[in-house]
Formats: structure tokens, sequence, C-alpha cells
């Protein structure tokens, strides 16, 4: 005798806290609303400095210009590619995409992630051979169009600060913006550097540090969006303590088939069976056990299969079937 429950539990005592989302709290759909035409502008100042920075890379002969241009390529899509999720996030499910199109966010992030280390290869590729042959290079204007990237990547930056403590998205398009300006400040720097010693060496080498931070700056996107792609339990969330938490509420003599796993870059599921001797706890209980994993641990869907009879074997109890 098995009882499910889907994590409707809270909708209406959680009413008011399903801010911005239909399911969830803090949802990213704020962005198309909110943020679209921040998106929009960012996408175009970017789009227009990737163009002139790369032609001017090229023409002075700075592949440490070419390898910012090609940083500011990824933020590009990475901004179309955020805003693409968002709005995708927002479709309502279907008979065959029962979660709509949630796990947008998940495939947006894996493609940036996988991107942007094909291209740092290439850039860093580029600069090594330059680092054996060095060119001369045209420092004024390395330094005139990497400044021209500090102030795009601050007035990008900007238009997202508003919200960037509601809504990890626009958090994370915020710092990325913010790093890069910090980035093109490096490139000012080199030219400088550049202009008063006739160091031509130190181009290739800036550009190697710059591919270097970005690696170090999406190795993490790689690792977290591969894994939310294989459903593992999203960072931030320990498992143990969620099974403790399950395992202490009233009457349970036994939690098994727990699976914790993102349906999108914000929002959580769980399953579980939980043995209740004592029998049916009702709705009351189990929106309450929702509840809690909603609040406590920020898992916004949970599903929960009640069994009654701890003799009869259920053939999930083993932890390593799934």
């Amino acid at each position: 005798m098995d009882h499910s429950h889907h994590d409707h539990a809270g909708h209406d005592r959680d009413h008011h806290d399903h801010a911005g989302h239909t399911h969830g709290p803090g949802g990213h759909v704020h962005a198309p609303a909110n943020f679209g035409m921040a998106f929009a502008i960012g996408i175009a100042l970017n789009s227009a400095f990737v163009v002139v920075e790369a032609i001017y890379g090229f023409a002075s002969g700075s592949m440490a210009l070419v390898a910012d241009a090609g940083h500011n390529l990824s933020d590009v899509l990475g901004l179309v590619a955020a805003w693409t999720a968002a709005v995708l996030s927002q479709r309502a499910p279907t008979p065959r995409f029962t979660y709509g199109l949630k796990g947008s966010s998940i495939l947006a992030a894996l493609f940036n992630a996988v991107f942007l280390l094909v291209a740092v290869g290439a850039i860093g590729w580029q600069a090594i051979l330059r680092l054996f042959d060095p060119q001369p290079v045209a420092g004024v204007t390395v330094m005139v169009v990497a400044t021209i990237g500090i102030a795009i990547n601050g007035i990008t930056a900007w238009l997202f600060a508003s919200g960037r403590k509601g809504d990890l998205n626009i958090r994370g398009a915020y710092l990325h913006m913010v790093a890069d300006a910090a980035v093109s400040a490096g490139v000012v720097l080199a030219g400088l550097v550049i202009l008063c010693t006739g160091w031509t060496w130190l181009d290739p080498v800036t550009s190697l540090l710059i591919s270097a931070l970005i690696v170090w700056g999406t190795w993490g996107l790689l690792r977290d969006s591969t894994a939310m792609s294989l459903n593992a339990v999203p960072r931030g969330i320990d498992p143990a303590a969620v099974r403790g938490y399950l395992e202490q509420c009233s009457g349970v003599s036994q939690v098994h088939d727990l699976h914790i796993w993102p349906m999108s870059t914000t929002e959580i599921a769980l399953t579980c069976h939980m043995v209740i001797p004592a029998g049916p706890p009702g709705d009351a209980y189990l929106m309450d056990v929702a509840h809690r994993l909603k609040r406590n641990f920020g898992i916004e869907h949970a599903t929960i299969q009640v069994e009654t009879t701890p003799a009869s074997p259920c053939s999930l109890v083993p932890d390593h079937v799934v």
C-alpha cells in the first residue's frame, strides 16, 4: 500500500515564497522580464567590442588583445546562453518534457565551459609560438583598446548589479563582467610596460596568464555543469544531512531509494521511500516534510513514497540499486 506525494506540498503555505517562479524560490525567470534589456545591451556592447578588439589585436600584433577578444567572445556566448536558458526555463511542461525545459540552463553552462576551454587552447598555442618568436607590439593601441574593454565590461556589470543578490544567474553574469574588467586592466598594464621597456615577450606572457586565469575560472563551471548533467547531488547539498532529517521524522523506521538531483542550475528535486509502520501519515505530514526540505535544504520538488510494512521487501532498498 504505497502513497505518493509530490511537492505541490507547500504550494498553499509557501505560495508567497515562490517569488519569480511557479515552482521554486528566487527563480532565474526574473532575467527575461527584468533584465532582458540588460542582456540585450550587454550582448550588443560586447559583440561590437570583440570585433574591434580582434581587428586591432591582429593589426597591432598583440596576442594579449586577441586572447582578451576570445575571452570577451565567450562572454557574449555566455550571456546569450544564459538569456536563452532563462527564457526556455519558463516554458510550460508538456507530456513529453514533464519538467519543461528547465535543464536548458545546465546545457548552457556545459556548452560555455567546453567552448571556452577549446578557445583558450587555441589562444594559448598561438601565444607559445609567439613567445619563441617575439613580434613588435603597438603598446599604445593595446592600452587604448583594452581600456575601452574595461569601460564596456564595467557598464555591463553595472547593468546587472541591481539583481546580483536576488538571482544566481544575474549574479554570475555580474561577477563575470567584473572579472573581465580586471583582465582588461592586466592587458593595459602589459601595454604600458611594453611601451616603456620594449619587452615584446611580455605580450605573449600576458596572453598565457589570461588563458590560465580563464581556465582556472572555467574549470569549476565545467566540473559542476558536467556533474549536474549526470544528475549528481548539487554542490551545497549534504545528502547525509538530508537523509538524517528524513530518518528522524516522526514514525519513520527507514529511508531508502533516496535521490537528489538538479532540475536546473537553480532548482533541486528529491525522491525517496519512507517506511512508516504506523500507517499512512496523511497529507499534512507530507506537506510539512516537503516544507522543511525546502526551507532547510532548498529542495523545492520532493516526491515521497510511503511504505507501511518493514517486512515487505522493496526491490529498491539496497543503496546500489537505482
